[in-house]
């Protein structure tokens, strides 16, 4: 069957291949780069869920909008100069995408502004560049704002030359934030980059139904977002889909219904959606979950040959696939932090390609492990260095990258530095066969008391013990070489408990012979990985460590329904049947997701429960307001006045 998405070209080889040569034979530009990525018009851009039916927006409604929105901006800020910075802060969505050429078009340089940085730190890097002006969803800056709605389809093409360059912000701590500028040549040694993978591995450029679709689930704004998610793809006029929000159920079910081929995320999302799975095939039965074993030892033993390897996972996971994603997936990416070793497995193994990448703020996506043997694959290998880049690692161990698609400049603290020669990544790395493997941050090397570099990456993952939410390596400060080690756990465990998992983490660290090297365990009730961190930052908990900004684990007041409460003690049991815990680990004030670390579905399948129990609905948009047994109790009390409750 012919495709029809590939401008009348044979074969997808000779589309890019010709879309590219177009690219490059002449001036690079965003002007250019934006006639190139619009040119195929009937393809479809963007695609959401409305209800029932699902709302296509092709390329060429894309660009005359785009075009149009640059005309009003032209107006709107016609008292700012071409070449100005102009802020866009804003979720995904096909307007963000609209808005992003529109202030291209319209002469300006956009800043895509990072929507997780508070106020402060995106106010600090504004002020950086010289920003004029900020078109933004919700949120007021202190220089002019306009806000998403206002800026409409309205206006007529500006008929401006393109903004010069991209500044793609970086996560910053509360003082600082580098910003990074690209301009057309180095997005344009990017593009040609992503064709290497499509020339390289089949599976980048395999259709489903004849389409390509890529989830937009990594922020635009942020560089593994931009480019490896819309600027790869939107090139070559592949199709993005609308994701409404994060919710597990949202996730799978946008995936299924439009039947996405690509997903691109970070290893946080890897893990939780591992999580689930094992959680539910476990349900199943322990013959179910021993089957279930033996098929990921039986694809790693068939590593040798890896076409054996993808016919035994296609044949032996089908209904896995099924009641995870579907069939239509056909290549997965990973990037941003380190992912275990067992989600990697989990993924390739059950036939799905999750291939880890490589790439930072400052020097875009430059590699992916495109090998088809699953030792690279489940291996952490981030690949070989894509055509535009080279990579070396100096006596340190530390990964250097140089090329022509890295960032032509940073801004750090207000200071501008030309982004020339090696850049020097911080990450240390090894190389094996020409594949590179990342193990870890420089920096997060932590020494210990006998003067031995700890690598906190290899370490934490063996404190994965029952009871622990999470673990951190962190140098404790001071005069000598202090190693603690951080133990997150939940907010309301009873002192028999702490002391257990205490005496267990400390049975482990004796066992990996780190007894004498750590100068202190440190258990916590703060969440050691912040709500909008894709990765552990250890420089952050450094400084809260040293100022005592973490919360002691204390041992809770007894558990829920001592008082003799019948519906508290009821609701307390559900609580822990939903999370898979012990009633004594529940109090009446446990947090079911804070503290309990429990998903989305796991929360409405224990509202089902509650109501069938109890005769009453419970509100599932309740969310946070009900997610303590207290807080439940008190709701089917106030509702259940005047009925008597049996038990």
């Amino acid at each position: 069957m012919r495709n029809e998405t590939l401008g009348g070209y044979p074969s997808i080889d000779s589309f890019v291949r010709a879309k590219l040569d177009r690219l490059f034979s002449g001036e690079l530009s965003f002007s250019r780069l934006f006639s190139e990525m619009f040119s195929e018009g009937g393809n479809v851009l963007y695609e959401r869920s409305r209800g029932y039916k699902i709302e296509y927006t092709t390329y060429e409604k894309a660009k005359e909008d785009a075009l149009s929105m640059a005309g009003y901006l032209a107006s709107r800020l016609s008292d700012i100069e071409e070449g100005s910075v102009v802020g866009l802060y804003g979720g995904n969505s096909l307007k963000w995408i609209e808005l992003f050429w529109a202030i291209l078009a319209a002469g300006y340089r956009p800043l895509l502004m990072n929507t997780r940085l508070d106020g402060e730190t995106l106010a600090s890097a504004l002020r950086a560049c010289g920003a004029k002006a900020v078109i933004s969803e919700g949120v007021t800056f202190p220089i002019t704002t306009v806000g998403f709605s206002e800026v409409e389809a309205s206006g007529e093409d500006p008929g401006r030359e393109f903004g010069a360059e991209i500044l793609v912000m970086s996560s910053g701590t509360s003082s600082s934030v580098k910003l990074c500028a690209y301009t057309a040549a180095q997005f344009a040694r990017q593009i040609s980059d992503s064709a290497e993978l499509i020339r390289r591995q089949k599976l980048v450029k395999k259709h489903y139904e004849g389409r390509l679709k890529l989830l937009a689930f990594l922020p635009f704004y942020h560089v593994f977002g931009l480019i490896a998610m819309y600027i790869w793809f939107g090139f070559f006029s592949r199709t993005l889909v609308h994701l409404p929000d994060l919710r597990p159920e949202t996730i799978l079910g946008t995936i299924r219904r439009h039947k996405v081929t690509h997903i691109f995320a970070v290893p946080l999302f890897w893990e939780r959606v591992y999580a689930e799975a094992v959680k539910t095939i476990r349900s199943r039965g322990e013959k179910t979950f021993e089957k279930f074993r033996k098929g990921l030892s039986i694809y790693e033993k068939l590593s040798f040959s890896p076409a054996l390897a993808s016919a035994f996972s296609k044949a032996a996971f089908k209904e896995v696939r099924e009641n995870l994603f579907g069939e239509s997936i056909s290549f997965m990416i990973t990037g941003g932090s380190e992912i275990s070793r067992e989600a990697l497995l989990f993924f390739n193994a059950v036939g799905y390609r999750l291939a880890d990448g490589y790439g930072m703020t400052e020097i875009g996506i430059t590699s992916v492990e495109l090998s088809d043997r699953p030792a690279f694959l489940v291996g952490g290998f981030v690949g070989e260095p894509l055509k535009s880049v080279e990579y070396d690692i100096s006596p340190e161990g530390e990964l250097l990258v140089r090329g022509e698609s890295l960032a032509k400049y940073v801004i750090e603290g207000g200071v501008r530095r030309e982004n020339t020669g090696w850049f020097r990544t911080g990450d240390l790395a090894e190389r094996q066969g020409g594949h590179y493997r990342i193990l870890g941050r420089r920096d997060d090397l932590v020494v210990s008391a006998s003067g031995e570099n700890l690598n906190p990456n290899i370490i934490e993952p063996k404190f994965n013990i029952a009871g622990v939410k999470r673990a951190a390596l962190i140098n404790g400060g001071g005069s000598k070489p202090r190693a603690v080690l951080l133990i997150s756990v939940s907010d309301h465990l009873p002192e028999e408990k702490l002391r257990s998992i205490e005496a267990e983490v400390r049975a482990k660290a004796n066992d990996l012979g780190l007894s004498s090297e750590l100068g202190g365990i440190y258990l916590t009730a703060s969440e050691l990985m912040g709500e909008d961190e894709f990765k552990l930052n250890r420089s952050r908990l450094r400084r809260a460590y040293a100022a005592g900004e973490l919360s002691p684990a204390v041992p809770s007041a007894p558990a829920a329904g001592a008082d003799g409460d019948p519906i508290l003690s009821r609701v307390t049991e559900i609580f822990a049947a939903a999370l898979e815990k012990d009633a004594g680990e529940i109090s009446a004030d446990t947090d079911f997701f804070i503290d309990g670390g429990g998903t989305s579905l796991d929360y409405f399948a224990m509202l089902s429960r509650l109501s069938e129990d109890f005769g009453l609905s419970l509100p599932a948009e309740a969310g946070a307001s009900l997610a303590s047994p207290r807080a439940v109790a008190e709701y089917i009390k106030a509702g259940k006045e005047d009925a008597d409750i049996v038990f």
